[in-house]
């Protein structure tokens, strides 16, 4: 079995986020992580490679730093890793990102791709879904549960206060929920290892299948408008009631004047 996992290198949002002057996130000047749900894809193909033997393939695209999260996924147990970088790639949205994942995927076999449902810092949940679109290929979002059964694969996809069971031939593309396990740690020698690996990197002309109208910024459909970090919240009201009676009665009151009961 080859399996795919697309991960995404995302600000550390403790550290502060900036902008460029276009709107964009300048990821060069902020921390950098792994995105949380891609770590826990990553993990749900780890252990299918621990059960079946299969080969993971990680695959991200970014600035060159991003190389860090695919050394990460190296030292976790992935088998390659891929970097899709080039200046005509910045800026893009999710239409022009998941054309470009695509573009990059028709280079390799697989049997399965697993990305995770959204990343921090766009908090979409729209990539995943789309490389499967281009691809042509079965989508199953929100997976809790992953079995495979043949060739094909089974999923608990997680719904409301429930859960359904959907099957799909593969291949298939799962998205992953961060509630979905909890990823191993890199060990020591994954570490030294991941150091010494290749990182494949690839570019504009590696992509299959893609035309440039639909890369980068200019590609983008989606415009931002204005973007800026989070908007401080005012200090409120304070009231030093005389009594607890006074206090409930006030609470009471404005729950009422808010039509919460």
């Amino acid at each position: 079995m080859k399996i795919i996992v697309c991960i995404k290198q995302v600000p550390d949002t403790k550290g502060g986020v900036k902008f460029n002057p276009d709107g964009t996130l300048d990821r060069a000047a902020m921390l950098a992580i792994m995105n949380p749900d891609d770590k826990a894809g990553l993990e749900a193909a780890l252990r299918l490679k621990d059960e079946y033997g299969a080969e993971v393939t990680v695959l991200t695209m970014g600035l060159p730093k991003a190389a860090d999260a695919l050394r990460e996924a190296l030292a976790m147990g992935a088998d390659k890793a891929i970097l899709v970088t080039d200046r005509v790639l910045g800026g893009a949205d999710t239409w022009a990102t998941s054309t470009t994942i695509a573009g990059a995927i028709r280079n390799l076999e697989y049997d399965l791709i697993i990305t995770g449902r959204q990343a921090i810092d766009g908090d979409t949940a729209q990539v995943g879904p789309q490389i499967a679109e281009h691809l042509g290929i079965p989508v199953i979002s929100y997976a809790q549960d992953i079995k495979i059964e043949g060739d094909k694969v089974v999923v608990q996809r997680q719904y409301d206060d429930r859960y359904h069971v959907l099957e799909a031939q593969m291949p298939c593309l799962i998205t992953a929920l961060s509630e979905l396990n909890k990823p191993r740690y890199m060990t020591p020698g994954g570490i030294f290892d991941a150091c010494q690996a290749e990182i494949i990197t690839w570019g504009r002309k590696d992509l299959v299948d893609v035309d440039d109208s639909n890369l980068g910024l200019a590609g983008s459909p989606t415009k931002i408008a204005k973007a800026s970090d989070k908007v401080r919240k005012g200090a409120g009201e304070k009231v030093v009631p005389e009594s607890p009676e006074d206090a409930v009665s006030y609470i009471v009151g404005k729950l009422d004047e808010k039509h919460v009961i």
